[in-house]
């Protein structure tokens, strides 16, 4: 499998706090992989540095088939160039309707007078439809976003995501909030997405992570601690003693 974003050596300090340390690993085109670790691990700052929203103070951190460097480029540029990043609080257009949401939020051309005169178009229209089955929401189509449940919201904004066809998305602490039912189509959803991208998940619950079957990544004082399937790295001391044994 070919890598689609190596970060290399990467260190950021806030502060005198160095919350970032030397953090070197890859993510493979379509691959899941979930990101645990104590509070304070540097989970966050991974995320904000892949986005751009952080610069960090060394290292590399480069995309695709031709080893990009994402340090220099603007968090615009980064989206645009296949990162979606979805946060643990979801943003959705509450006043709209579902439909709306996942049409405005379809990659198309972003230019003031592209955006003037979009009038959607029936491929639009059945993306939308093909969207709304992915994520599980075709009867929640007419429904204004506001009145979705928590759990129906988060699959609605991943939704969103995946309309701008994203090669990596980061998804925060998805299960946050969820019923049992829910966590388990919200794992549904991510499991399906990953078959044709990367899908980065930062999670606390155990369970959760246990679901997505796939490979885990420790981070533990901003650098990794330890890697390999869920029962590699809970068997592995070092990872009980941090996180685990609290």
């Amino acid at each position: 499998m070919s890598t689609l974003l190596e970060v290399s050596g990467v260190s950021v300090t806030f502060d005198g706090f160095r919350a970032i340390n030397n953090l070197s690993f890859q993510i493979g085109e379509a691959e899941m992989r979930a990101i645990i670790g104590p509070n304070g691990a540097g989970k966050t700052t991974f995320m904000d540095i892949v986005t751009g929203k952080t610069r960090p103070d060394e290292g590399r951190v480069l995309w695709g088939e031709k080893s990009v460097s994402l340090i220099h480029m603007s968090e615009a540029q980064i989206a645009r160039a296949g990162v979606g990043r979805k946060f643990q609080r979801p943003t959705v257009f509450e006043d709209q309707n579902v439909f709306d949401n996942l049409m405005m939020a379809l990659k198309k051309a972003r230019s003031p007078l592209s955006v003037l005169f979009y009038r959607p178009v029936a491929e639009d229209e059945a993306k939308v439809r093909a969207l709304a089955d992915e994520i599980g929401l075709s009867d929640q189509l007419s429904r204004k976003s506001g009145e979705l449940s928590h759990g129906q919201k988060q699959w609605l904004e991943i939704g969103m995501l995946l309309a701008q066809d994203p090669r990596l998305l980061l998804v925060d602490e998805p299960a946050a909030g969820m019923t049992h039912e829910e966590r388990e189509h919200t794992t549904s959803i991510l499991v399906e997405a990953a078959k044709t991208r990367a899908v980065v998940v930062v999670e606390h619950d155990m369970e959760f992570v246990r679901r997505l079957n796939c490979k885990v990544t420790v981070l533990h004082e901003g650098s990794v601690l330890a890697e390999g399937s869920l029962d590699h790295v809970t068997a592995n001391q070092q990872v009980i003693d941090v996180y685990l044994g609290r």
